[in-house]
């Protein structure tokens, strides 16, 4: 059974903050929700409530990266680049601050509706200027990404996983910057995935190789840079085309940045992009918005017969496993 870590974000950043007084966390009310509660506990005098004023907190937090801190802002995605992005732009983007921005909640990982799931986050911080992009798929990628996100020399956006979660990759296998991670070798066709949707494409590719079908798999978790040799080789490689799957509308996101990749380096193979279709998402649990809009295992096989133009006959119950955040997950659902 695969490993299930409990809010692996809590104790890891206590401890990876203990060298590090340049480190602070700002927040908007939010402090549990995103689980700095016990940060703020431990190191009181780096800890900055703001209240429910994100464009105040988004200025703050420029004012103290040009102070020499590196601020942490950790709050729900979408209170970083709706309601206060010309704060993000100016303040922080314009300069190229070192402000790191923990959007928890991407994507349909809650059931709070429209207001509270960011599906156009990757969309908006690819548009703008000086911004790196990580997209957390595990416990060992929600542990890693501070490494990765403190040596980058500008902004960084990550979209940030909270609670329970699966531990996919070893512990010992940190996140790479602008490097896929290779989870399937194969020539017929690449899948690309990132975020929650990689957990549903395993199992999918497990039983697609079992019927023959040959598959190369990376897993993405930078979003921008967008320039890993890796993903360009495993697209030109397949024979047959690509599918990209993620927790995000496919306007803008993973989707969009491999169509940009193949249009540039004139790759003409078909792209399948799995993901919202120009659409916004309602209020239900994750397993029921995954499956209601096909970034789930049995929507990948539709999508892999349809570029290989084959009937496979596989079925939801040839992929059925226990979910594993049902049967090991002690905690309920979170929604705020």
């Amino acid at each position: 059974m695969m490993e299930i870590v409990s809010r692996p974000h809590v104790n890891n950043f206590i401890e990876w903050s203990k060298d590090k007084p340049e480190v602070v966390v700002l927040t908007a009310d939010l402090s549990n929700s995103c689980e700095v509660g016990k940060w703020r506990d431990t190191y009181p005098d780096r800890f900055f409530p703001m209240g429910m004023a994100e464009q105040n907190m988004m200025g703050m937090a420029a004012g103290m990266a040009k102070e020499g801190f590196t601020p942490f802002i950790h709050t729900f995605a979408v209170f970083i680049y709706r309601r206060p992005y010309d704060q993000l732009a100016m303040s922080i983007a314009y300069p190229n601050l070192k402000v790191r921005m923990m959007g928890f909640l991407p994507g349909i990982v809650t059931p709070g509706g429209v207001t509270h799931q960011a599906i156009e986050d990757v969309a908006i911080m690819r548009a703008t200027p000086n911004m790196t992009i990580f997209d957390t798929g595990d416990a060992t990628e929600v542990e890693s990404v501070l490494d990765l996100a403190q040596a980058v020399d500008g902004p960084v956006y990550v979209r940030f996983l909270r609670g329970d979660m699966p531990r996919l990759f070893p512990k010992d296998e940190p996140m790479v910057f602008n490097r896929a991670r290779v989870l399937s070798e194969g020539e017929d066709l690449t899948i690309l995935t990132s975020s929650i949707v990689t957990e549903e494409a395993l199992r999918a590719v497990s039983v697609l190789k079992s019927r023959g079908i040959s598959v190369k798999h990376l897993h993405v978790s930078t979003l921008k840079p967008f320039t890993d040799p890796t993903v360009l080789g495993a697209i030109k490689g397949s024979k047959n085309g690509v599918i990209t799957m993620e927790n995000h509308s496919i306007v803008g996101g993973l989707g969009s940045a491999v169509s940009e990749l193949m249009a540039e380096h004139a790759i003409g193979k078909p792209l399948i992009r799995l993901g919202l279709k120009d659409m916004y998402a309602h209020g239900a649990s994750k397993n029921y918005l995954m499956k209601e809009y096909e970034l789930d295992a049995i929507s990948l096989v539709k999508g892999v017969e349809k570029l290989l133009n084959v009937s496979l006959n596989i079925t939801e119950e040839d992929l059925e496993t226990v979910r594993i955040e049902d049967a090991n997950s002690s905690s309920k659902v979170e929604a705020l």
